[in-house]
């Protein structure tokens, strides 16, 4: 399949990706990812019929390089904002599942800075170092919700603490290195950012079968009895409702929602490329020159072209408030809080009437995983929550509409 041209021109391809290049520039990096992409969209429909744990993918993601190159950027490593997001894209639109891990990978390599701190350098030298593949399910409350009733409980022991309760991760469940969750300490009533093995002692994990869509991502429950989390595991507290937080701090959850928008983004963009092949090919139930076919087409390229433009904007202030050295401030914060949930708005409306139009167009097998991909994807976003935290925002000002209403 003919995916179309990448986001970056780019002159030649990688002959044999470089396993030990953490710090790639962003040219090589995405001759990397497209090698990738073109690799798992071979047989995406095969995996995708199979439903298995992405075993053999993240062997892939690994041989080319992948894990360690998308971690946050630091001296002779990792990959920017931008940069990444691209990468994410490029693989979601060849295979959603595998761009879904890659999303939640890299922002969730990201915890340690954004919840840590100073204390970050050391843990994303050694996740580079090893590799590591990063998930998480951080839950961040909408204002006022009261997290007492978490279901993750930490209590103190020694030094550190002892971790219990279940948590449904979207991602790699079972395969991760590292997976992020946020839970309540049950003696002084503060939500800890925390990680853990899912091969600690006491980690077990019931893996998703038979899911409608992202069949390859590898999503299960986290069940966890009395974990031992070291207090290096520890990366920091979530403030209360109450107290204002850092603004950095309120980045944490932003990055991940718009990493996966640009999944969103990969799901319109590959169901287009594949409906195009089809039409292109003769394949496709109507001719290339059919004047309602190429109302359609521009429909929907109209569609997918809107929602990367907004993702776009989204994208580049959260590139410039990653920095090193920004510190955004709490107007600043509740910006870009507001792009990241208008993009999130836009985009599942683009991937589902896109991956939906153009099982119109053609026969093809398995041009239907593109939409239950999107569906599964954008299920359970809050869209309405999202819509009024915005009128918020636009209507009264960031001083009413803090980062945390986006939540």
């Amino acid at each position: 399949m003919d995916r179309g041209p990448s986001a970056i021109p780019v002159a030649t391809r990688a002959s044999t990706p470089d396993k030990r290049s953490t710090g790639q520039s962003p040219r090589a990096l995405l001759r990397t990812v497209r090698d990738v992409a073109d690799d798992l969209a071979a047989d995406a429909l095969g995996r995708d019929q199979a439903g298995r744990p992405p075993t053999d993918e993240l062997a892939r993601l690994r041989e080319a390089g992948l894990l360690a190159a998308l971690t946050p950027p630091g001296p002779g490593r990792g990959a920017d904002w931008q940069t990444a997001c691209t990468a994410i894209r490029e693989i979601a639109a060849a295979d959603s599942s595998v761009g879904a891990v890659l999303a939640r990978h890299y922002a969730y390599a990201w915890s340690a800075r954004l919840y840590a701190g100073h204390h970050h350098a050391g843990l994303e030298e050694e996740s580079a170092r090893a590799q590591w593949l990063w998930t998480g399910a951080v839950r961040t409350p909408a204002p006022h919700d009261d997290t007492t009733g978490s279901d993750l409980t930490l209590r103190p022991r020694g030094l550190g603490h002892l971790l219990s309760g279940r948590r449904s991760v979207d991602t790699v469940a079972a395969l991760a290195d590292q997976i992020v969750v946020d839970a309540v300490c049950a003696v002084t009533g503060d939500v800890l950012v925390v990680r853990i093995a899912p091969g600690a002692r006491g980690v077990t994990v019931d893996t998703a079968h038979d899911r409608l869509g992202q069949r390859v991502s590898g999503a299960g429950e986290a069940v966890l009895d009395r974990v031992t989390v070291a207090p290096g595991q520890v990366l920091g507290r979530r403030p209360p409702d109450t107290e204002p937080a850092a603004p950095v701090s309120t980045l944490a959850d932003a990055v991940v929602r718009l990493a996966l928008c640009h999944v969103g983004l990969g799901i319109a963009e590959g169901a287009l490329t594949e409906a195009r092949d089809l039409s292109r090919s003769g394949r496709g139930h109507r001719l290339p020159g059919d004047p309602d076919l190429l109302m359609t087409y521009g429909e929907l390229a109209s569609a997918a072209q809107t929602a990367t433009a907004v993702v776009g904007r989204a994208t580049t202030a959260t590139a410039q408030a990653l920095e090193a050295g920004a510190h955004p401030d709490a107007e600043e914060a509740a910006g870009l809080a507001a792009l990241v949930a208008t993009a999130e708005t836009v985009t599942p409306k683009a991937a589902l009437l896109v991956s939906a139009r153009v099982l119109e167009l053609g026969d093809a097998p398995g041009l239907d995983r593109f939409w239950r991909n999107a569906r599964v994807l954008t299920a359970h976003l809050p869209v309405a929550q999202r819509l009024r935290s915005i009128g918020e925002h636009y209507l009264n000002g960031p001083h009413r509409a803090g980062a945390a209403a986006f939540g």
